[in-house]
């Protein structure tokens, strides 16, 4: 069970104060695409489970790193998400051939694509579609002992920034980080809807 504390910023003056403010503590950034995939019929959007391949690349524009994952069950309550998530690292060439032909994902040997397949029923007959994706600009800090990822979402329809932290003691974390933006005159709201699915609706929250 992966726990995410989870806040959205509400504009781009809040994220580049964020990142101003935490620049001291910066570790890393990632360039990531987003790309999900389903049956046609839905069958996994049915069962409240999500297919993404992310991919990594590096400043010239070069694919370094695929992971693979299937999240499923996902709650998101009071800036707190909870979701059942199991990763896979795929070869980057892989990646690359499935986005561009969404049917190969279902010839890869791959431990989650078994298991869309034989947990939750996609089979050979119906493969699988690409339902399009979005580019995510991740900056990763560590912080008073806390990894913190603070996210520029590039949608088709717009931009949404959020910071996230991973803790079991995920009320601890909210009441540390909110604190901090507060003093900083951050201006926040908890999260209420995915990635995935403000991608799926269209619209910012």
């Amino acid at each position: 069970m992966e726990v995410e504390v989870k806040l959205r910023l509400l504009d781009a003056a809040n994220h580049s104060r964020l990142k101003e403010i935490l620049s001291p503590f910066h570790l890393k950034k990632l360039n990531q695409k987003n790309v999900f995939f389903d049956s046609a019929n839905g069958i996994l959007a049915s069962q409240r489970a999500v297919l993404r391949l992310r991919s990594y690349s590096n400043n010239n524009n070069e694919i370094t790193r695929c992971v693979l994952s299937l999240k499923a069950k996902s709650v998101l309550n009071n800036g707190v998400s909870r979701v059942a998530e199991d990763e896979e690292e795929i070869e980057p060439l892989t990646g690359e051939q499935c986005v561009e032909e969404a049917s190969k994902l279902g010839l890869t040997e791959s431990r989650i694509i078994k298991r869309c397949k034989d947990e939750f029923g996609i089979d050979e007959g119906m493969g699988f579609v690409s339902l399009g994706g979005f580019e995510n600009v991740r900056d990763v800090y560590e912080w008073r002992g806390l990894k913190l990822e603070v996210d520029e979402s590039k949608f088709s329809f717009g931009v949404s920034y959020e910071v996230e932290c991973e803790n079991d003691d995920p009320e601890k974390v909210k009441r540390e980080l909110e604190g901090f933006l507060k003093e900083n005159g951050i201006d926040y709201k908890y999260s209420e809807m995915s990635k995935f699915a403000i991608f799926r609706a269209g619209k910012l929250p």
